[in-house]
């Protein structure tokens, strides 16, 4: 019997590869000589760099870099591979906008150089490819922090570099590309972008994010008017403002495209490809995934529906394991999760549940149980069973 596990960090309580291991013991118990693969698994947000660091035997980087409010702050990322290295980058590291204490919060002067910054930092440490996250920012400058710091020139009427942040925005005057790094000419970017905004309008960045940064009605509308501008100077650079996507994370999704030739893609897809699931799901007999909560949220792209919906590629039953599920997560049966099990077995407090010891303790045993009754249908079932889910 074959199980290839992959499931999504129980934040505060267990990492990736922490549940899928323990989901493997609880395997295990019922059938010893199983073959259980574990991989890491994220959807290319918060947890991503550690995920993927860790399932794919990668190294931690740490930077200083300019954050979002022109501090200095220390972004964590990640390179994997040694012959031709990638580097993993979550943007919300730079100038996300946890980083910025509510009372702060103002796009005006919030900025993204320090993502430029980061992937400076992996070019010179032989980084050709990059995947970057791109959620949780706190900035609405259309992406001109980082490809400032990338060597552009972003200049305003009298030829200066504009400031950071949508303020730069406002004074933008004309782009020049020619000094950016020579480098990137050999760069590749995935972008995990799980959004489909465009730039501007009423779907744009400015009017649908830009309050949760701590912009004003009347900020909004005069950010919407500049980023119609900066795209209008961008037109010598083939962009495509109303592109899926190209509002996400305040236009960084539009800079990406535009000055970097990156490519969007929903962050679950981009993870699945990086860690080489679909091969080894081509032969497993069930593929067991799983994250904090199920809920109907989790059909909206989230990682257990990306592994699901891979799985039932090859006719695959696929079983899920959470901390909680809610009463809208039946949706998930629909989305191609086969059955799904919380895996509390007694009343508890949050903090209790938490711990590490016992959500291990918790996923390992519950596992175990379900497993358990599997075998008394004579689990793995034969290929005349009934959609290859459940034996009549």
């Amino acid at each position: 019997m074959k199980a290839v596990i992959a499931i999504d960090s129980f934040k505060g309580s267990m990492d990736s590869i922490e549940a899928g291991v323990a989901a493997a013991e609880g395997v295990k118990r019922v059938y010893p000589d199983a073959e259980t693969v574990v991989y890491p698994l994220a959807d290319g947000g918060e947890g991503t760099v550690q995920a993927l660091a860790k399932g794919l035997d990668g190294k931690l980087e740490h930077v200083k870099v300019t954050g979002p409010l022109g501090e200095k702050v220390v972004c964590e990322y990640a390179i994997v591979g040694k012959t031709n290295p990638t580097a993993i980058i979550e943007m919300a590291g730079a100038a996300g906008i946890t980083l910025v204490p509510p009372e702060l919060r103002n796009p005006m002067h919030t900025t993204t150089y320090g993502v430029g910054e980061v992937i400076k930092d992996a070019i010179t440490k032989n980084c050709r490819n990059f995947i970057i996250g791109i959620g949780g920012s706190a900035t609405n400058d259309g992406g001109i922090g980082m490809i400032q710091a990338l060597g552009a020139e972003f200049l305003d009427k009298s030829g200066k570099q504009v400031p950071f942040g949508a303020a730069g925005v406002e004074k933008l005057s004309a782009i020049n590309c020619e000094n950016m790094l020579p480098e990137l000419k050999d760069c590749n970017f995935r972008i995990a972008c799980d959004v489909d905004n465009p730039l501007c309008g009423e779907n744009g960045c400015s009017h649908i994010f830009g309050p949760q940064k701590g912009a004003t009605p009347e900020l909004v509308e005069r950010m919407d008017v500049w980023l119609n501008r900066y795209a209008e100077l961008s037109r010598f650079y083939n962009c495509d403002p109303d592109y899926p996507g190209s509002g996400a994370a305040g236009g960084l999704g539009f800079a990406f495209r535009t000055f970097l030739h990156g490519n969007l893609e929903p962050g679950i897809n981009i993870v699945l490809d990086e860690i080489g699931i679909e091969s080894q799901m081509k032969t497993a007999d069930v593929v067991i995934t799983g994250e904090g909560r199920l809920d109907g949220q989790t059909v909206r792209g989230k990682a257990p529906i990306g592994v699901a919906r891979l799985a039932r590629k090859y006719g695959k039953s696929v079983l899920a394991f959470s901390g909680s599920v809610t009463d809208d997560a039946a949706a998930c049966n629909q989305a191609g999760i086969t059955a799904f099990f919380p895996i509390l077995r007694q009343v508890t407090t949050l903090e209790d549940a938490m711990q590490p010891v016992n959500a291990q303790k918790n996923m390992c045993d519950t596992v175990e149980q379900v497993f358990r009754l599997l075998r008394l249908y004579n689990f793995p079932f034969s290929p005349s069973c009934v959609s290859s889910q459940f034996c009549n």
